[in-house]
């Protein structure tokens, strides 16, 4: 008899598909099999191929009309914004993530991940698809991570059509007054609010905050807003009270053993205080900040408190009917926590988890003997232990040397950002341990460390382990996305190796073939190959270079050279790289030549030149067609004190650390359209121009070239409102 799971087995593949065409009409069948749902993640190229390619699109409206179920992630730029304004309308929804690279789709049944084009506005040339369910899983995972973590797409949109940029700030407020209007301040701008309040702090709610809550209860009656949750202890003595916030419309849940602290999240910020606000007393310490990290940290610890809580209505008629109680301490004596909680890890019987504050709190405990402790847990009674640790810069080196005292123990980094502020102990599942980090600086743990809380609330514990769980397999996917980060690298490297080799022949064959034609018309064509094919090769160059920057691993031939004469050559070979006639009424100066000599790489050096040469002549032929180009050389002292140039006043001295020393500024004027004010603070970035041609290399390259020298590179428009000066500088 067939095992229809064996058949079903049999029928699992992964394939690579070469080649542009093999690539949409896997995307163009993967969508006509699909029957239930599609969830697609694609970086900020791929809207515009979403829409532009039409048999795609036509995919995309068809399943629609069909009824599935479409999700689309992206990153949403000003560049990509008016393609999704109109994917908006074709999926069920999109949402914006900052930063995303991969490229991957999701059905069912199937998984497919076209790799990122060479040109952006290309298919891509390769395409992975695989049907084996657990490959199909994990990436569903990882799809509904990331969209857990993503925006809405009308909300990104508004911020980019508005210019607004958000200043992330993490603060504590301590003035009584000013704590009562941050919390109003946050409660009045939310469209979404959820609180979690001690019993005193319910009291204080009300006291404070109770005719803003009925405002915003208003608002969502219009649609306006999303409503209000609380989560608190629900008890006699405060049961009059929750029935007040009931009838007025907020929603609330019951928590036995809440975490001792009372917090509010909004869809923009957290307010949080450890205070106990007995009898509605004044809030005077308060944590409040807008970082995406914190946000979705409450977020997570009050949906877990909400998902485990019992509804005011039950508790109350419970409170009417006689019934309670769970355990939670607040340990004042930061010896007496750390102490209770190494107790608990000694008497663990079958898992410890454990996120440390800061990767000092974890070197901390190590002095104090926790790696011995570690490895009598998990060699005598077979614990098994998990350990989170933020990063910093001597992490590696930290994890290597625990890891060989402790080998069964597992370590893993969480990234720098994610640090909490306090130290997560969890023992079987059963007890946790809370302790607050105080001072970082200080080098004893009992000195770093601040209050400690104990608890043994099943809700408690079940929020902080599914915390816990979702940073591990976090940073497990992160640590798999920098190794493809790293592959990915490697391939470019050899692709642009690879595509260097025949590129040099067909360059120097074809000038021959054209040394021996007359006839004007293939005079003409053979031109043309030639100066595309010295474009590619200008293009695996940069490649090659990008690899060799992010790689530190850029080489500088250095020899001396009178630099009047590269910047002469490199005049001439702009003139001659020109097409036909497309550039006769520029006009290109070299002023007030000097006869300077360097000592650097030549090469290098002249390939900045051009860089820049070729971007004044591309951006006046964009403006007016019409201009001139001057390029000026100068020596300037680069001294010990002083301003620092490209800030905007190019007359102003570098500031450096050490003796005077000379140099000579390179500075080319364009009049020009000058540099777009959105590109200006990420003008030397990757892939950043404000033109449809190019690969926004350029700049990058050049502005390392120069700093690989020694030397600095700035750029400003001119003050007169009409063109760009880009201005570099070398040590002589």
């Amino acid at each position: 008899m067939t095992n229809p799971r064996t058949t079903a087995r049999n029928t699992e593949r992964t394939a690579v598909l070469h080649g542009a065409n093999n690539v949409i009409n896997r995307e163009l069948e993967f969508f006509s099999k699909t029957k239930n749902r599609i969830d697609t993640c694609m970086d900020h190229t791929r809207p515009l191929l979403a829409i532009g390619i039409e048999s795609i699109k036509k995919s995309f409206l068809d399943a629609k009309n069909r009824g599935l179920r479409l999700r689309y992630l992206t990153e949403i730029t000003s560049s990509n914004l008016s393609y999704c304004k109109e994917l908006i309308q074709i999926v069920n929804e999109l949402r914006h993530l900052d930063g995303i690279r991969g490229n991957f789709m999701i059905s069912e049944i199937e998984y497919l991940a076209p790799a990122n084009a060479l040109e952006e506005t290309k298919p891509a040339p390769l395409i992975i698809y695989s049907s084996v369910k657990e490959i199909v899983d994990h990436q569903q995972y990882v799809f509904e991570t990331l969209w857990s973590k993503a925006v809405s797409a009308q909300k990104r949109i508004k911020e980019i059509e508005e210019g607004v940029t958000t200043h992330y700030e993490t603060k504590i407020i301590q003035d009584a007054e000013e704590v009562v209007k941050e919390i109003g301040r946050l409660n009045a701008s939310s469209n979404d609010l959820r609180v979690c309040l001690t019993a005193g702090g319910l009291q204080y709610s009300y006291n404070q905050f109770f005719g803003l809550k009925k405002k915003l209860l208003e608002k969502q009656k219009l649609g306006k807003h999303n409503g209000i949750r609380y989560v608190t202890v629900i008890d006699k003595d405060n049961a009059r009270l929750v029935r007040v916030f009931l009838d007025a419309g907020i929603q609330i849940r019951h928590i036995k053993n809440l975490p001792h602290m009372s917090f509010g999240v909004s869809d923009k910020e957290i307010a949080a205080t450890i205070e106990k606000m007995e009898v509605g007393r004044m809030v005077q310490n308060l944590l409040l900040s807008n970082e995406p990290a914190y946000i979705h940290y409450f977020y997570s610890i009050f949906e877990e408190l909400w998902k485990s809580g019992i509804n005011a209505e039950d508790r109350l008629r419970d409170i009417e009917d006689g019934t309670d109680l769970a355990e939670i301490e607040i340990i004042q004596n930061p010896r007496e926590g750390i102490e209770r909680a190494w107790h608990y890890v000694r008497e663990s019987k079958d898992e410890v988890l454990c996120i440390f504050s800061t990767a000092n709190a974890f070197r901390r405990q190590v002095q104090l003997g926790l790696l011995a402790l570690l490895k009598e847990a998990t060699e005598e009674r077979g614990v098994q232990i998990r350990i989170l640790i933020p990063s910093d810069e001597e992490i590696k080196d930290t994890i290597d040397r625990a890891a060989r005292v402790c080998p069964q123990v597992f370590f893993r980094v969480a990234e720098e950002k994610l640090q909490l502020k306090i130290t997560i102990v969890l023992i079987d599942k059963k007890e946790c341990m809370i302790v607050e980090l105080k001072d970082d600086k200080q080098e004893n743990s009992y000195n770093a460390a601040g209050l400690a809380t104990y608890s043994n609330s099943r809700s408690i514990i079940s929020s902080y382990v599914s915390i816990f769980e979702s940073l591990w397999e976090q940073n497990k996917l992160y640590e798999q996305l920098k190794v493809h980060d790293k592959m990915q690298q490697e391939f470019i490297n050899i692709a642009a190796h690879e595509l260097r080799t025949p590129i040099q022949p067909i360059i120097g064959l074809t000038e021959m073939l054209r040394a021996g034609t007359k006839d004007a018309k293939q005079l003409q064509l053979l031109d043309i190959t030639i100066r595309n094919a010295k474009r590619l090769m200008r293009l695996s160059e940069d490649i090659l270079d990008v690899t060799r920057i992010e790689g530190r691993s850029l080489e500088l031939k250095k020899e001396k050279f009178k630099l009047n004469e590269v910047i002469i050559n490199t005049m001439n070979d702009v003139t001659a790289a020109r097409e036909l006639d497309d550039y006769e009424n520029i006009r290109l100066t070299y002023y007030n030549p000097q006869n300077i000599s360097i000592e650097a790489d030549k090469e290098r050096i002249a390939r900045v030149i051009f860089n820049l040469l070729g971007n004044a002549v591309k951006f006046i032929k964009r403006g007016s067609g019409r201009g001139n180009i001057i390029i000026e050389t100068e020596i300037k002292k680069k001294k010990k004190k002083g301003t620092e140039v490209g800030r905007g006043k190019e007359e102003e001295v570098i500031e450096v650390a050490g003796e005077d020393k000379d140099g000579v500024a390179v500075r080319i004027k364009d009049d020009g359209p000058g540099i777009d004010s959105e590109v200006m603070p990420k003008l030397f970035s990757k892939f950043v121009s404000s033109s449809s041609h190019g690969t926004g290399l350029g700049l990058f390259i050049s502005k390392s070239i120069i700093e690989a020298h020694g030397g600095y590179m700035w750029a400003e428009n001119n003050p007169a409102g009409k063109g760009a000066n880009f201005t570099f500088w070398l040590p002589l």
